[in-house]
């Protein structure tokens, strides 16, 4: 699960670079690294913001 979440946050973030995005989430750039390379799964606090940054649900980028 943790391969398809990475894919899935990878594609969400498109052209935009890992520090934009991480800093617009507000999280760390190495933390943002390890979610998209399937080393960690975020925390539930921290899932509600990326959802939020892109305009997802949680649902639909975590559990689907």
């Amino acid at each position: 699960m943790k391969e398809l979440i990475a894919k899935r946050l990878i594609c969400l973030r498109g052209d935009n670079s890992r520090e934009d995005t991480a800093q617009a989430v507000g999280i760390s750039v190495s933390a943002l690294q390890m979610y998209e390379n399937g080393q960690r799964v975020p925390r539930d606090e921290i899932k509600i913001k990326l959802a939020a940054h892109y305009k997802r649900t949680v649902q639909s980028i975590f559990f689907d």
